[in-house]
């Protein structure tokens, strides 16, 4: 879940160059009081989305459970639709399954306002997805954005107009986006007028009168615009057929932006239109060098297209963005170039390689700068994941098996195995990259309960580490006398699954032969550091809790040394777990809040559930009734967000449900279900907030 939000639900802030449109924000405002389905269409660049977000803002305290911002411009088909929509709504969704039902649940009891951004490209879809979720969730209302109308029953749709050219708001825009206060009367009211009021037109238009001034402008301006069409620009082609004469002119405005810029800009423009995502200077340069771009020439070409406003500024990371239409028309010429399926080839090898370079830096210093990567870089990851499987497979699977171990962790499971189950399908690649990627995918699985194809699975990726280990020539491992990292691995799988299964002399039996028959001390890999975690919860699960408690406290300190934070954050459960069955809430409270700590570092809902669920316990065990009630229901907030009901290690399970019973004995019931209650529907930030200051804190 996302913790550095003040309200329930996300929204991106909004952008400061908001101009006018107060007609406009009321029908919508009014509209959501009144519909279920609110859908605010029109051109592009007509400010659909800067519109439907200050209405969201302005609506969202009428939203019991937040208003929450879905971009489908990041996505190319409808595949991922309905994983990309939970993310948004923070639901880490762990359930199985390819369909809309675990959003349907998440979304069932509340009162909240979902918006889906830039929906024409994928209309048909989301129009069945809205339709599914309405029908499911009765307090759900949906505010959407498109070139056209979504066509559900019971819409209503507002149509978007540009400014009115000759008013004040169409100048204020200008004033505002060229940093220059134009008299009413002159050269920026005729562009006002000439550019029809189209804000995003007015915003190319006001960055060419800080380079050029707003006389030299006008006179471009009326030049090309008064010109027959087909000698203005070559123009993008659009399927839409509705105010083609606004089309034609902001196609005129952006192309004027194109005949403005260098060579080189030009070149890198087209270029630039492969990402789906934000981008930085590192990966521009990557992706878009060649020819006369290098990088000599590369920053200057892209600080000029940031000076046009055809790129955003950077953000505080470093990361520029295009607009949907600019990249768009950016993706015409790179076609014409005869450049697209090389651009896009690169886009693919460089993101691989980022994948690769993840997965090599899990082990050690660099584990959460690389973690946060991978999620900074996840639409451009999965777009060249999905180049990959139409071109080119066995790369396909390398990538996702790279990266989909940090995706289950970050809870976008479905996300992964829908991609690892592909590639596997697809590719024929024997050795390490089908042995890893079988790994990731029966670690997905287990996260998501599918306990049954996991031990298939984990079958499969024992036989494939043998087979790449002993029977290939160049094995990768320690040598064919020796377990290498991939055994290790396929050990440690097979161990997770028999400890999510209550077999805890099962885990220990085959993580310890792997281990006893491996070179190399516990920190030498993650594979090894892996093997290492599932013993010491299969000691723990055994009852050999002094000898869990000394390994784990050896292992937490190796991780400390090499700043590795997944596994450590694993430990301090089992420290909390080990805690409880020795009769020291106390302790266990220390390890819990620790979990608690990493797991929110790491954004991983699954684990902030497991780690309240534990400090909840503890505090029922030291007879705190109402800590231990505000930290239950704030953990069944979590767990809601993951889509599953509670779960756990099966001793946890236990130990929870005796000591809540206690405390909600000792503190009464009535009081236990209304701090349970107050917690579970206040904001989960706030909840988790409360759980990690401990004792003496108010």
């Amino acid at each position: 879940m996302r913790d550095t939000a003040s309200v329930r639900g996300h929204l991106p802030d909004e952008n400061p160059g908001f101009v006018g449109r107060r007609t406009e924000l009321e029908r919508v405002s009014a509209a959501l009081a009144e519909h279920r389905l609110v859908t605010v269409t029109g051109v592009g660049g007509v400010g659909k989305t800067r519109l439907a977000l200050r209405a969201a803002h302005r609506a969202a305290e009428r939203y019991p459970d937040g208003a929450w911002w879905t971009d489908l411009g990041q996505l190319d088909g409808e595949r991922l639709l309905v994983a990309l929509v939970a993310d948004s709504v923070d639901l880490a969704d762990h359930t199985p399954g390819t369909s809309a039902a675990g959003l349907c649940r998440r979304l069932a009891d509340d009162r909240l306002l979902l918006v889906l951004d830039s929906c024409e490209h994928l209309a048909e879809p989301c129009a069945r997805l809205v339709a599914e979720l309405l029908a499911a969730a009765p307090g759900l209302t949906v505010l959407a954005t498109s070139r056209r109308p979504l066509g559900v029953a019971g819409e209503e749709t507002i149509a978007l107009d540009p400014l009115p050219p000759a008013g004040p708001d169409a100048l204020a825009l200008l004033r505002r986006a060229a940093g220059e206060d134009f008299p009413a009367a002159g050269p920026a009211g005729e562009i006002c007028v000439r550019l029809e009021g189209i804000p995003l037109a007015l915003e190319l238009a006001a960055a060419q009168i800080r380079l050029q001034g707003a006389e030299a402008v006008r006179d471009q301006l009326g030049s090309r615009l008064d010109a027959p069409p087909g000698a203005r620009f070559d123009l993008l082609a659009h399927t839409e057929r509705v105010w083609p004469s606004r089309h034609q002119t902001l196609r005129a405005a952006i192309g004027w932006s194109h005949e403005l810029s260098t060579p080189l800009e030009r070149l890198l423009w087209a270029r630039l239109s492969v990402f789906r995502g934000p981008f930085d200077l590192a990966s521009a340069t990557a992706v878009c060098g060649g020819g006369p771009l290098d990088r000599a020439t590369l920053p200057e070409a892209l600080d000029g297209l940031v000076r046009s406003s055809v790129v955003r500024p950077p953000d505080a990371a470093g990361r520029h963005r295009m607009l949907d239409t600019i990249r768009e028309y950016g993706a015409t010429w790179l076609d014409r170039t005869g450049e697209t399926g090389t651009v896009a080839d690169r886009h693919a090898a460089h993101f691989r390689g980022l994948a690769r370079r993840a997965e090599t830096e899990w082990h050690g210093a660099r584990q959460l700068r690389w973690y946060r990567t991978v999620d900074a870089h996840h639409t451009d990851l999965r777009t060249a994941l999905d180049r990959l499987l139409r071109t080119d497979p066995d790369a396909a699977l390398d990538l996702v098996g790279s990266v989909a171990f940090a995706w289950s962790c970050r809870g976008r499971l479905r996300e992964a195995r829908d991609g690892l189950e592909q590639a596997l399908l697809l590719s024929e690649a024997r050795g390490r990259v089908r042995a890893r990627a079988l790994w990731a995918l029966g670690v997905t699985l287990v996260l998501q309960g599918e306990f049954g194809p996991a031990q298939d699975v984990s079958e499969r990726c024992a036989r494939e580490a043998r087979h790449a280990e002993y029977a290939e020539p160049a094995g990768t491992g320690a040598g064919r006398d020796r377990p290498g990292d991939l055994t290790l691995d396929a050990a440690a799988l097979a161990g997770l699954l028999a400890l999510t299964t209550g077999r805890p002399t099962a885990a220990d039996v085959v993580v310890g032969h792997v281990l006893d028959a491996a070179r190399g001390g516990p920190a030498d890999s993650a594979a090894r550091l892996r093997c290492h975690l599932v013993r010491v919860f299969a000691l723990t699960g055994l009852g050999r809790l002094a000898e869990a408690r000394e390994r784990a406290l050896r292992l937490r300190a190796l991780c400390e040394e090499l700043d590795e934070h997944w596994t450590r954050t694993a430990l301090e459960y089992q420290l909390a777990l080990t805690g409880l069955l020795e009769g020291d809430p106390a302790t266990a409270s220390v390890h819990a809040r620790a979990m608690l700590e990493g797991t929110r570092r790491l954004g991983a809902s699954l684990g902030v559930a497991l780690g309240l669920d534990v400090l909840a316990t503890a505090l029922a065990a030291a007879g705190e009734g109402e800590r231990a009630a505000d930290v239950s229901g704030t953990g069944e907030a979590y767990w809601r967000s993951t889509g599953q009901p509670r779960r756990g290690l099966p001793g946890l399970r236990a130990l929870h449900e005796k000591y809540t019973d206690t405390v909600r004995a000792s503190i009464g019931e009535p009081a236990y279900e209304e701090i349970f209650l107050r917690a579970l529907t206040g904001l989960p930030q706030d909840g988790l907030d409360r759980a990690l200051r401990g004792p003496g804190h108010a």
